[in-house]
C-alpha cells in the first residue's frame, strides 16, 4: 500500500467535508476549496478522520492514492489554517510596496514593476523588503509568489533579487579574466 495514501487525514474543528462521486469539498472558516476524486479511489469518515482507500493495485491507482491523499490534505490545512510563503528582496534600492490593489516594485529597472493582486490572495508587505503571499490554496500561493519572485530572480554573482525566505543561493565568483574589478 501507499505509504502517504493509507495514512488517514485528522479533520480539525470547523471544517466539513461533503463527498460526491468525483470530488471532496472542503468547507471551513477561511472558506470552501475543491479537491478532485480520482478513478479508483473512494473516500469516507471514520470519527473525525477522513480514509481514502482505493480499490485495486494497478500501477495508476497506486499512484493516484498518495496524490489524491496529498490534495485533500492541503485543502482541509487550507480551509483551516490557510498556506503562506514569504519573500525577500536583496539588493540597493530594491522595495515594495501595496497601493490599492497592486503591488508596486522597484528592482532596478526604469520603471517600477506593477503586478495586480488576485482576489484569492492576499499580499503584506511587513517591511519594504519583506513580501508575504497568503491564501487557501496552496498551489496558487506557490504559483503567485514564484511570478512575483520571477520579476527579478537572485542573479549568481552578488545574489541580488526576490528569493523565498531560507532559501539557499550559491554564490559564483568572479570570472578570472576581470583585472580591477
Amino acid at each position: 500500500m501507499s505509504r502517504i495514501g493509507k495514512q488517514p487525514i485528522p479533520l480539525p474543528e470547523g471544517v466539513k467535508v461533503d463527498i460526491q462521486t468525483d470530488k471532496l469539498v472542503f468547507r471551513g472558516e477561511k472558506g470552501s476549496l475543491t479537491s478532485p476524486l480520482l478513478p479508483g479511489i473512494t473516500a469516507k469518515i471514520e470519527e473525525k478522520e477522513l480514509i481514502l482507500e482505493r480499490e485495486n493495485d494497478l500501477p495508476q491507482t497506486r499512484s493516484f492514492h498518495g496524490l489524491n491523499r496529498t490534495l485533500a490534505s492541503n485543502c482541509c490545512v487550507g480551509v483551516s489554517k490557510g498556506f503562506s510563503r514569504q519573500l525577500e528582496i536583496v539588493g540597493v534600492g530594491y522595495r515594495a510596496k501595496i497601493e490599492k490593489n497592486r503591488l508596486e516594485l522597484n528592482l532596478g529597472y526604469s520603471k517600477p514593476v506593477i503586478y495586480t493582486i488576485p482576489k484569492d490572495i492576499e499580499i503584506v508587505v511587513e517591511k519594504p523588503t519583506q513580501i508575504t503571499v497568503k491564501g487557501i490554496d496552496k498551489q496558487r500561493v506557490g504559483q503567485e509568489s514564484h511570478i512575483i519572485r520571477s520579476f527579478r530572480p537572485p542573479e549568481p554573482y552578488k545574489l541580488k533579487g526576490i528569493r523565498y525566505s531560507g532559501e539557499r543561493l550559491i554564490k559564483k565568483e568572479r570570472k578570472a579574466g576581470v583585472v580591477g574589478a
